[in-house]
């Protein structure tokens, strides 16, 4: 790959190069880097006081050593207007990774906008406004002038529920503490949106609804807990493909007996031995042959359950365990608590006929109804979810021993009566998965009888995809459930639409059908402003409202790259990313680092934050020039000059223990930072909290957890079992190493497009040969939802009848064939689909180059 980046050599780092903390901007891990910047036209020398890392360079290096770093990791950046190289390589001090790096956070330089080496070039640069049929530049002031207008003018003519918003809510690239307080103060502050959507789903809603009724916070873990657990229960993951180094730097030392001596340390009383791994996945995982490879096919047990029946195998797992007597009595006694302490929805049937409880919202008919588990004490949750054995074996296709053997490694006690610490892991294999809420509580359920809660090698946590930095006004006026804004849209709602980073034809459910409304929406406006001089900004104005009323949409887009959704828009606005501004997140164990700005934005791009902050001094003008006072007046408080700005009035001034958080002391702390939520200060540094409910402690009114009536009631979303009885394949979907997300910066990356320039669909080598289809041909994945096309990757390991496909790709969407059914609080059932597959061609020419070996590795 050092001949397709043009480079041959690297310019040495000098002694006194620029040092900025950084974190990886990509996956939930938060590895942590250095970026070093120096002059363009100097470099440092091999002897160790040339160099950064004061050491002889003219000496072979050993491997893996820290004075080293790769083509990836490099680039030439503007800083201040000046050309400066740029390095970003692994911190070996940072805890989290070691001095390790992903395949993502590795090329986080070659992935920086520059010039001088034509990287990322497709950044947006400029505001743009649709006018003579495209897309012209403009200046901040006239495009946010358009933008106020007609925002103002759709809020006069339908209130703020005429207003529509897609946003993310994380951390790290794109996202940050910075930018949820500038559009969550813009949007739930200045005013009261109700038809707002997250970046990866449908609408404003949380992922994990049950386990925060149940008190317990979905991060309350450390890291350091995969290192001391007897056993990780891991469902709905493929931890080496999407959590890279907390997989390689804390789980796989633990499978190895690595970490038997932290273990002695930490817990001197109990009984040690290397740790296990239960994998929950329909589909044999890399990073399930990767623990086999490693330690060893004793140490792993790989549940290969039936896609969608997980509740049913938490509920088997709970009832065998309990009729053990392998609970732990002194932690249910003293740290959960019966139902009384929690108000109780009243009940409404549910879908199958059952009981389920609801939320009314007057109003709002289309979602009035929730269906919801029953928050209860252990007894009440033992007996509502009780399944035997046998049942638990039928639904789930798993034996009998093997579910045997699963309990035994999760909660059997060890040599010597001492309790097994085991965490329980899991992401969007349950997230996005068949009756999200129930299973969410389920495994909670589990967790919470065993004691694993706020304990040494414990915990019941997602994964997660993103870093998080979500801090916002209070949203409960969103409601839940929240409005289902993609639906909404279909059926011709709103008349305004802002979306902030992301990407909703990529990234939706019912794609096709979303595609196609949107577009025939947002078209309707630009044909409208096709007819009006382009000078007459009042003119303008009634044109767009008048194609609004007609119901057109218009539609904003503010991002970092174009976007496919950005196309349909009317006004793209330019946005920066982490490294090119201050922007601090946390990482999946709570740790909150900062990254240090080390390059400028490319063009007149802005931090979101500021972008917000500006959209709101325009309303503000607006319906100030209007006489609009009282309005106008809600959009006091955005005079923000820098991000630091929106970080002290959001996170330092709302956040939990945010009044001990400055920029200042973040960048003191460097990579390692502290774990949230922050307890004071001390010697110049922040103290945290290493896990949450230590002290046994809930996040409930009166501090005790709860248990969640969960049942299994089938494929819960509607529609689903007709589908899969319609149809013979099960298409799941998920992420790759290489590939970020929905590839959004991917895409002018040939080290990435180059190995996937079209999305992989795993398949069994005789489903293959049924359909004729070769390694690398392009096939058409189809059902009544919609299609969409992917190439053949033959998988031995693949089951016949389950395929796997990359989520979210730019040429190849597994959302067009993704009905339109959703639980009770609007998450949307990506993995619970089902469809067939055709081939369309003989392998392009584009693919004959790839390799289609096997992805498992011999170890």
């Amino acid at each position: 790959m050092a001949y397709k980046r043009q480079i041959d050599r690297l310019p040495i780092i000098p002694a006194d190069a620029k040092v900025h903390t950084t974190v990886c901007h990509y996956c939930i891990v938060g590895c942590g880097y250095k970026a070093y910047t120096w002059d363009v036209n100097r470099q440092g020398g091999t002897a160790p006081g040339e160099n950064a890392f004061g050491v002889d360079l003219s000496e072979q290096q050993y491997a893996q050593t820290p004075a080293w770093y790769s083509p990836s990791m490099y680039n030439i950046v503007e800083q201040d207007g000046r050309p400066v190289h740029l390095v970003i390589k692994p911190d070996h001090d940072c805890v989290v990774n070691s001095g390790l790096a992903s395949p993502r956070g590795g090329r986080m330089a070659e992935m920086s906008y520059s010039r001088a080496r034509s990287t990322q070039l497709r950044r947006l640069t400029n505001p743009m406004v649709w006018r003579y049929g495209q897309y012209q530049p403009t200046s901040w002031d006239d495009a946010l002038d358009l933008v106020a207008r007609v925002t103002a003018r759709v809020i006069k003519d339908q209130g703020e529920d005429g207003l529509f918003v897609s946003a993310f809510d994380h951390g790290g690239a794109g996202g940050g503490y910075e930018n949820t307080w500038g559009t969550g103060k813009l949007y739930f502050g200045a005013m009261k949106v109700r038809n707002i959507r997250i970046h990866n789903r449908p609408a404003y809603n949380s992922e994990v609804h049950a386990t925060r009724d149940m008190g317990v916070g979905e991060l309350n873990n450390c890291y350091e807990d995969a290192e001391l657990a007897d056993t990780i229960f891991c469902m709905g993951a493929n931890p080496l493909e999407a959590q890279t180094n907390y997989f390689l730097n804390h789980w796989i030392p633990n499978l190895r007996g690595e970490s038997l001596p932290k273990k002695q340390e930490q817990m001197p009383d109990e009984a040690h031995a290397p740790g296990r791994i239960i994998f929950v996945d329909p589909r044999r995982t890399v990073s399930i042959n990767a623990c086999e490879a490693e330690v060893g096919k004793d140490n792993v047990l790989h549940l290969a359950l039936n896609s969608g029946t997980d509740l049913a195998l938490l509920n088997g797992l709970l009832t065998y365990i309990a009729d053990k007597g392998w609970i732990d009595r002194a932690f249910i006694d003293a740290s959960t608590a019966a139902p009384a302490a929690a108000p109780a929805p009243a009940p409404a049937p549910a879908a199958d006929g059952g009981d389920a409880d609801q939320t009314l919202l007057p109003g709002r008919p289309e979602v009035e109804r929730v269906q919801a588990g029953r928050l209860t004490d252990f007894a009440g949750a033992l007996a509502a979810n009780r399944m035997t054995l046998a049942e638990t074996a039928s639904i789930t296709g798993l034996s009998e021993a093997d579910i045997v053997k699963a309990a035994e490694w999760i909660a059997q006690p060890k040599d010597g009566g001492g309790r097994r610490r085991t965490m329980f892991a899991y992401e969007k294999g349950l997230i996005w998965g068949n009756d999200n809420y129930r299973t969410n509580g389920a495994i909670a359920n589990l967790a919470l009888a065993t004691g694993n809660v706020g304990r040494e090698g414990g915990g019941c946590v997602r994964l997660g995809g993103h870093q998080e930095g979500y801090v916002r006004p209070d949203a409960s006026h969103v409601g839940r459930p929240a409005a289902y804004v993609d639906k909404l849209l279909i059926e011709g709602k709103g008349g305004v639409h802002h979306i902030w980073g992301c990407d909703n034809y990529k990234t939706t459910l019912n794609a096709m059908e979303f595609k196609a409304a949107y577009k025939r929406r947002t078209d309707k406006v630009k044909d409208a402003m096709n007819r009006v001089p382009y000078g007459d900004r009042a003119a303008m104005v009634e044109a767009i409202a008048a194609a609004i009323a007609d119901g057109g949409l218009f539609a904003v887009d503010v991002d970092i790259v174009p976007t496919q959704i950005g196309e349909a828009c009317h006004v793209i606005l330019p946005a920066a990313t982490s490294g090119e501004m201050n922007l601090t997140s946390m990482n999946g164990e709570r740790r909150m680092r900062i990254t240090e700005r080390y390059m400028d934005p490319p063009g007149e791009a802005m931090p979101d934050a500021l972008i917000a902050a500006r959209i709101a001094n325009h309303l503000q003008r607006i319906l100030t020039e209007t006489g609009e006072a009282a309005a106008a007046a809600k959009f006091e408080g955005f005079d923000w000059k820098t991000e630091e700005d929106a970080f002290m009035d959001g996170y330092h001034a709302h956040a939990e223990g945010g009044e001990h958080v400055t920029y200042e002391l973040l960048r003191a702390m460097g990579t390692n930072g502290f774990q949230e939520p922050a307890t004071g200060v001390a010697d110049g540094r922040i103290v945290g909290t290493k896990r949450l409910y230590a002290d046994g402690k809930f996040s409930t009114e009166d501090g005790k957890a709860h248990f969640l009536d969960a049942p299994w009631r089938g494929l819960q979303a509607a529609g689903k079992q007709a589908e899969k009885d319609k149809f013979p394949f099960l298409i799941n979907n998920g992420r790759a190493n290489m590939v970020w997300q929905s590839a959004y910066l991917d895409v002018g990356n040939a080290f990435v497009m180059d190995r996937w320039p079209y999305p992989f669909v795993e398949m069994n080598p005789e489903d293959m040969s049924r359909l004729s289809v070769k390694e690398g041909d392009l096939v058409e994945i189809f059902n009544d939802n919609g299609s969409t096309q992917a190439m053949a990757y033959p998988t031995p390991s693949a089951r016949p009848g389950q395929v796997f496909m990359l989520f979210g790709f730019p040429t190849g969407v597994q959302g067009n064939v993704v009905s339109g059914a959703v639980n009770e609080f609007v998450i949307p059932n990506y993995k619970q689909t089902w469809g067939d597959i055709r081939k369309i061609s003989d392998a392009p020419e584009t693919v004959r180059h790839l390799s289609f070996k096997p992805k498992e590795y011999a170890g």
